[in-house]
């Protein structure tokens, strides 16, 4: 694919790619504060200790496992409509439209969470769901461009600074949000309660004020179109005409299968990390937003590393280390039984975390032929969700049984045994070929 070039018509390289970085300073507030490390902790303030009774899913469901499902239903709604979606957005070239309508959307229904008070369990998981939905449809858009904007080496240099971006810009939004939590009186806040809700409404801000310079330096024309147009198509026969490209690109493929396994793991343990602490190691909150602080300021430097050790080895060999040092990471999960242990995990965590997901990130886009980028992105968003569907439900499933976290925890390796094998059956430099031919 042409990388994208100056032609003082519009904005300049250096400014595509801050506008591009940006989106994950913005969009990493959610990542941190609402996915990983406060609302989790909140939420289970809200369940009562005795577990809930729901539907059709029975009971008594504890917070670890009510949580759980709701990660699993709106990763479920993501994969349903991301194919004929992206699809879409590819033939009529609305990919940056769709960007800042979603990320709107989501800023907006974050901030609402506020309106989640004591007791109202059900109002917090149904609008984490609708802004989970949001960021995450959001990001087949945003990685839509990065091919566009980074050819070669360039590529991963680019994704792992977006990532290192997110990674301090999401730090600093929970940095301010543990402030505020420890010290509701600096806001004119009674307790605890309402500074956490406070937090939710300023971290809807952040992600909708930080795109701004997103939605402003990306433009629809920097992404190429595609040697032959598109017909028109309803969205099952869009689903249908995808999935039969992707059959033309083996090695794509197979990369998108390991990336739903290991993904799996990955997205899991960044799900119920912090319920884990607080329910089997009896960690407080505070403790809690420490240690996911930490996280966030080492992974920046994290995620430059493994972009450093993509362009020494290879980008595949990379993401492989990383999956190795996961696997590990959930065996030491099992055996922990002091709250320094958490701390000395979330340190192992930190150093891989944005290094996998960047250089995978930008593995894939070097397999994506021109003209297909927020098509075949939305197949990598499904394979992301649909993993995102069956960590959380196998880890909720087995919590429920078990009535154990840790055997859930020990359960993960075998997602990251089945991606790094699924991995080393990829040939990137075949795929690479493979879409610089543009196979009809």
């Amino acid at each position: 694919m042409p990388e994208y070039k100056d032609t003082g018509a519009g904005p300049s390289r250096r400014q595509a790619w801050f506008g591009w970085c940006m989106y994950d300073w913005a969009n990493s507030a959610f990542a941190t504060v609402i996915l990983a490390a406060v609302l989790p902790v909140y939420f289970v303030s809200l369940v009562p200790s005795e577990g809930v009774f729901l539907p059709v899913i029975g009971g008594p469901l504890t917070a670890t496992a009510l949580w759980s499902y709701a990660v699993a239903g709106s990763m479920t709604l993501v994969a349903l409509v991301a194919p004929g979606l992206g699809a879409q957005a590819d033939r009529s070239r609305c990919r940056r439209r769709w960007l800042v309508m979603l990320s709107i959307a989501g800023a907006v229904i974050t901030s609402s969470l506020a309106l989640a008070g004591p007791g109202r369990y059900l109002l917090a998981a149904s609008l984490f769901m609708l802004a989970n939905v949001c960021f995450a449809a959001a990001n087949i858009f945003y990685n839509a461009f990065l091919p566009a904007l980074a050819q070669g080496s360039d590529i991963d240099r680019l994704s792992s600074r977006g990532f290192a971006l997110g990674y301090i810009g999401g730090g600093l939004m929970l940095l301010l949000g543990f402030l505020i939590i420890q010290h509701p009186s600096w806001m004119g806040l009674s307790n605890p309660s309402q500074a956490t809700r406070l937090t939710f409404f300023l971290t809807g801000l952040w992600w909708f004020g930080f795109s701004l310079p997103t939605f402003f330096y990306l433009r629809e024309d920097m992404i190429p179109r595609p040697a032959v147009k598109p017909a028109a198509t309803t969205r099952m026969q869009a689903l249908w005409q995808v999935w039969k490209d992707l059959r033309s690109y083996p090695d794509l493929l197979r990369f998108l299968l390991a990336y739903l396994f290991y993904n799996d793991g990955i997205q899991t343990i960044i799900a119920v990390a912090a319920i884990f602490a607080k329910d089997e190691l009896g960690l407080d909150t505070t403790s809690i937003l420490g240690c996911y602080l930490m996280i966030q300021f080492v992974a920046m430097p994290g995620s430059l590393l493994f972009g450093r050790i993509a362009r020494q080895w290879s980008s595949k060999s990379a993401v492989l280390l990383s999956l190795v040092l996961f696997l590990a990471v959930t065996v030491y999960a099992f055996t922990m039984q002091h709250g320094w242990q958490f701390w000395l995990m979330g340190l192992a965590v930190a150093l891989i975390l944005g290094g996998s997901q960047a250089i995978s990130r930008s593995l894939y886009a070097s397999l994506i032929p021109a003209g297909k980028n927020a098509e075949f992105y939305s197949f990598y968003a499904v394979s992301g969700k649909f993993a995102a569907i069956l960590g959380p439900l196998c880890f909720g499933v087995l919590a429920q049984i078990t009535g154990s976290n840790r055997l859930a925890i020990l359960g993960l390796g075998l997602f990251f045994l089945t991606g790094i094998g699924l991995l080393l059956s990829v040939d990137v430099q075949r795929g690479q070929r493979a879409a610089q031919e543009q196979i009809p």
